[in-house]
Protein backbone atom coordinates (compact mmCIF):
# COMPACT_ATOMS: atom_id res chain seq x y z
CA UNK A 1 0.00 0.00 0.00
CA UNK A 2 1.10 3.51 -0.80
CA UNK A 3 -1.23 5.70 0.87
CA UNK A 4 -2.93 6.85 -2.49
CA UNK A 5 -5.56 5.74 -4.52
CA UNK A 6 -4.92 4.56 -7.83
CA UNK A 7 -6.80 5.78 -10.42
CA UNK A 8 -8.48 3.57 -13.32
CA UNK A 9 -10.04 5.92 -15.85
CA UNK A 10 -9.42 9.62 -16.75
CA UNK A 11 -11.43 12.75 -18.03
CA UNK A 12 -11.12 14.44 -21.12
CA UNK A 13 -10.50 18.13 -20.77
CA UNK A 14 -13.63 20.27 -20.27
CA UNK A 15 -12.00 23.25 -19.27
CA UNK A 16 -8.79 23.87 -21.69
CA UNK A 17 -9.63 27.29 -24.11
CA UNK A 18 -9.35 25.40 -27.56
CA UNK A 19 -12.16 23.07 -27.61
CA UNK A 20 -15.35 25.68 -27.93
CA UNK A 21 -13.52 27.90 -30.14
CA UNK A 22 -12.20 25.36 -32.50
CA UNK A 23 -15.42 23.40 -32.92
CA UNK A 24 -18.05 26.40 -32.82
CA UNK A 25 -14.88 28.29 -35.20
CA UNK A 26 -15.08 25.26 -37.87
CA UNK A 27 -18.87 24.98 -37.89
CA UNK A 28 -19.31 28.39 -38.29
CA UNK A 29 -16.68 28.86 -41.07
CA UNK A 30 -18.71 26.32 -43.27
CA UNK A 31 -21.89 26.88 -42.62
CA UNK A 32 -21.66 31.14 -42.62
CA UNK A 33 -19.07 30.76 -46.27
CA UNK A 34 -21.10 27.97 -47.56
CA UNK A 35 -24.51 30.42 -47.16
CA UNK A 36 -22.70 33.14 -48.69
CA UNK A 37 -21.35 31.12 -51.76
CA UNK A 38 -24.59 29.91 -52.50
CA UNK A 39 -26.10 33.68 -51.74
CA UNK A 40 -23.50 34.66 -53.90
CA UNK A 41 -24.58 32.21 -56.70
CA UNK A 42 -28.06 32.65 -56.76
CA UNK A 43 -27.84 36.12 -57.66
CA UNK A 44 -25.19 35.83 -60.52
CA UNK A 45 -23.47 33.12 -62.31
CA UNK A 46 -20.26 34.73 -62.65
CA UNK A 47 -17.68 32.04 -60.55
CA UNK A 48 -15.26 34.58 -60.46
CA UNK A 49 -17.40 36.96 -58.44
CA UNK A 50 -18.47 33.97 -56.23
CA UNK A 51 -14.80 33.23 -55.20
CA UNK A 52 -14.04 36.86 -54.65
CA UNK A 53 -17.00 36.72 -52.29
CA UNK A 54 -16.35 33.33 -50.03
CA UNK A 55 -12.64 34.40 -50.04
CA UNK A 56 -13.65 37.62 -48.12
CA UNK A 57 -16.39 35.79 -46.17
CA UNK A 58 -12.86 33.36 -45.40
CA UNK A 59 -10.76 36.40 -44.32
CA UNK A 60 -13.52 38.81 -42.80
CA UNK A 61 -14.66 36.02 -40.86
CA UNK A 62 -11.73 34.48 -39.44
CA UNK A 63 -10.52 37.46 -38.20
CA UNK A 64 -13.70 38.48 -36.66
CA UNK A 65 -13.99 35.30 -34.58
CA UNK A 66 -10.17 35.50 -33.52
CA UNK A 67 -10.81 38.83 -32.38
CA UNK A 68 -13.73 38.18 -30.36
CA UNK A 69 -12.36 34.45 -29.10
CA UNK A 70 -9.90 36.83 -28.17
CA UNK A 71 -11.58 39.53 -26.35
CA UNK A 72 -13.87 37.34 -25.02
CA UNK A 73 -11.84 34.96 -22.98
CA UNK A 74 -9.57 37.69 -22.07
CA UNK A 75 -11.93 39.39 -20.20
CA UNK A 76 -13.19 36.33 -18.84
CA UNK A 77 -9.83 35.37 -17.40
CA UNK A 78 -9.13 38.87 -16.34
CA UNK A 79 -13.06 38.83 -14.54
CA UNK A 80 -11.76 35.29 -12.71
CA UNK A 81 -7.96 36.67 -11.97
CA UNK A 82 -9.90 40.05 -9.97
CA UNK A 83 -12.03 37.73 -8.00
CA UNK A 84 -9.26 35.65 -7.32
CA UNK A 85 -7.22 37.99 -6.20
CA UNK A 86 -10.11 38.97 -3.63
CA UNK A 87 -10.15 35.33 -2.03
CA UNK A 88 -6.76 35.42 -1.41
CA UNK A 89 -6.91 38.79 0.29
CA UNK A 90 -9.37 37.31 2.24
CA UNK A 91 -7.44 34.35 2.90
CA UNK A 92 -4.84 36.65 4.40
CA UNK A 93 -7.04 39.00 6.62
CA UNK A 94 -9.22 36.51 8.02
CA UNK A 95 -7.62 33.37 7.85
CA UNK A 96 -9.99 31.47 10.57
CA UNK A 97 -13.02 33.17 9.13
CA UNK A 98 -11.71 31.72 5.81
CA UNK A 99 -10.99 28.11 7.29
CA UNK A 100 -14.37 28.21 9.09
CA UNK A 101 -16.00 29.03 6.04
CA UNK A 102 -14.21 26.18 4.07
CA UNK A 103 -14.87 23.67 6.55
CA UNK A 104 -18.89 24.71 6.47
CA UNK A 105 -18.29 24.14 2.64
CA UNK A 106 -17.52 20.45 3.42
CA UNK A 107 -20.36 19.79 6.39
CA UNK A 108 -22.69 20.87 3.46
CA UNK A 109 -21.01 18.50 1.12
CA UNK A 110 -21.58 15.66 3.51
CA UNK A 111 -18.65 15.36 5.40
CA UNK A 112 -19.10 15.09 9.21
CA UNK A 113 -18.18 18.49 11.01
CA UNK A 114 -15.24 16.91 13.13
CA UNK A 115 -13.59 15.79 9.57
CA UNK A 116 -14.51 18.66 7.83
CA UNK A 117 -12.62 21.13 10.66
CA UNK A 118 -9.62 18.72 10.23
CA UNK A 119 -9.62 18.84 6.62
CA UNK A 120 -9.94 22.67 6.04
CA UNK A 121 -7.30 23.30 9.08
CA UNK A 122 -4.48 20.88 6.91
CA UNK A 123 -5.57 22.79 3.37
CA UNK A 124 -5.49 26.53 5.26
CA UNK A 125 -1.66 25.15 6.43
CA UNK A 126 -0.91 25.48 2.87
CA UNK A 127 -2.05 29.63 1.36
CA UNK A 128 -1.34 27.96 -2.21
CA UNK A 129 -3.97 25.01 -1.76
CA UNK A 130 -5.85 27.17 0.28
CA UNK A 131 -6.23 29.61 -2.74
CA UNK A 132 -6.74 26.97 -5.43
CA UNK A 133 -9.58 25.00 -3.24
CA UNK A 134 -11.49 28.29 -1.82
CA UNK A 135 -11.72 29.40 -5.67
CA UNK A 136 -12.89 26.21 -6.96
CA UNK A 137 -15.43 25.87 -3.99
CA UNK A 138 -16.83 29.53 -4.55
CA UNK A 139 -16.00 30.55 -7.84
CA UNK A 140 -16.02 27.30 -9.85
CA UNK A 141 -12.14 28.36 -11.48
CA UNK A 142 -8.72 26.50 -11.22
CA UNK A 143 -5.90 29.65 -10.62
CA UNK A 144 -3.71 27.21 -12.65
CA UNK A 145 -6.00 26.26 -15.31
CA UNK A 146 -7.42 29.27 -16.73
CA UNK A 147 -8.44 29.08 -20.27
CA UNK A 148 -5.72 31.42 -22.36
CA UNK A 149 -6.97 34.03 -24.95
CA UNK A 150 -4.30 33.19 -27.54
CA UNK A 151 -4.76 29.43 -27.58
CA UNK A 152 -8.94 30.34 -28.07
CA UNK A 153 -8.19 33.34 -30.63
CA UNK A 154 -5.62 31.07 -32.89
CA UNK A 155 -7.95 28.25 -32.22
CA UNK A 156 -11.08 29.96 -33.41
CA UNK A 157 -9.19 31.27 -36.48
CA UNK A 158 -7.54 28.44 -37.81
CA UNK A 159 -10.98 26.05 -37.57
CA UNK A 160 -13.00 29.32 -38.97
CA UNK A 161 -10.59 29.27 -42.12
CA UNK A 162 -10.40 25.41 -42.08
CA UNK A 163 -14.37 24.95 -42.34
CA UNK A 164 -14.79 28.21 -44.27
CA UNK A 165 -12.09 26.87 -47.06
CA UNK A 166 -14.38 23.57 -47.88
CA UNK A 167 -17.32 25.37 -49.91
CA UNK A 168 -14.52 27.06 -51.56
CA UNK A 169 -12.73 24.01 -52.88
CA UNK A 170 -14.31 23.06 -55.63
CA UNK A 171 -14.04 26.93 -57.45
CA UNK A 172 -10.08 26.85 -56.87
CA UNK A 173 -9.97 24.29 -59.23
CA UNK A 174 -12.42 25.79 -61.87
CA UNK A 175 -16.07 24.94 -61.11
CA UNK A 176 -18.30 27.14 -62.68
CA UNK A 177 -21.74 26.05 -60.33
CA UNK A 178 -22.74 25.70 -56.75
CA UNK A 179 -23.35 21.81 -57.48
CA UNK A 180 -19.80 20.46 -56.13
CA UNK A 181 -19.50 23.16 -53.90
CA UNK A 182 -22.78 21.98 -52.36
CA UNK A 183 -21.65 18.39 -52.44
CA UNK A 184 -18.58 18.81 -50.70
CA UNK A 185 -20.14 21.34 -47.89
CA UNK A 186 -23.02 18.68 -47.18
CA UNK A 187 -20.38 15.81 -46.97
CA UNK A 188 -18.50 18.14 -44.81
CA UNK A 189 -21.48 19.38 -42.85
CA UNK A 190 -22.28 15.40 -41.78
CA UNK A 191 -18.65 15.16 -41.30
CA UNK A 192 -17.98 17.74 -39.09
CA UNK A 193 -20.79 17.10 -36.94
CA UNK A 194 -20.07 13.36 -36.78
CA UNK A 195 -16.83 14.34 -35.65
CA UNK A 196 -18.30 16.57 -32.58
CA UNK A 197 -20.10 13.66 -31.30
CA UNK A 198 -16.85 11.86 -30.42
CA UNK A 199 -16.42 14.36 -27.29
CA UNK A 200 -20.30 14.22 -26.74
CA UNK A 201 -22.92 11.62 -25.61
CA UNK A 202 -24.70 11.83 -28.96
CA UNK A 203 -24.43 9.71 -31.81
CA UNK A 204 -22.78 10.32 -34.89
CA UNK A 205 -25.17 9.94 -37.03
CA UNK A 206 -27.97 12.15 -34.83
CA UNK A 207 -24.87 14.78 -34.64
CA UNK A 208 -23.95 14.53 -38.14
CA UNK A 209 -27.24 14.69 -39.60
CA UNK A 210 -28.19 17.82 -37.16
CA UNK A 211 -25.22 19.95 -38.63
CA UNK A 212 -26.42 19.25 -41.93
CA UNK A 213 -29.56 20.29 -41.99
CA UNK A 214 -28.96 23.08 -39.99
CA UNK A 215 -26.00 24.24 -42.59
CA UNK A 216 -28.63 22.85 -46.00
CA UNK A 217 -31.21 25.40 -44.87
CA UNK A 218 -29.10 28.62 -44.03
CA UNK A 219 -27.52 27.44 -47.63
CA UNK A 220 -30.99 27.09 -49.53
CA UNK A 221 -32.54 30.01 -47.94
CA UNK A 222 -29.76 32.10 -48.77
CA UNK A 223 -29.48 31.05 -52.21
CA UNK A 224 -33.42 31.76 -52.73
CA UNK A 225 -32.93 35.52 -51.33
CA UNK A 226 -29.97 35.93 -53.54
CA UNK A 227 -31.99 34.32 -56.27
CA UNK A 228 -34.24 36.93 -55.49
CA UNK A 229 -32.35 39.87 -55.27
CA UNK A 230 -31.00 38.93 -58.87
CA UNK A 231 -33.94 38.42 -60.62
CA UNK A 232 -34.91 41.42 -60.03
CA UNK A 233 -32.17 43.38 -61.22
CA UNK A 234 -30.97 45.03 -57.92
Amino acid sequence: MTGRAEIHHQHRDVTGGWLRPSVFGAMDGLVSNFALIAGVAGGTPDAKVVLLAGGAGLAAGAFSMAGGEYVSVASQRELALAEIAVERRELQRNPEDEQAELAQALVDKGVLPETAAEVAAQISRDPERALEVHSQNELGVDPHSLPSPRVAAVSSFLAFATGALLPLVPYLFGATSLVLSAVVSCVSLFAAGALVSTVTARSWWFSGLRQLLVGALAAALTFALGNLIGASGL
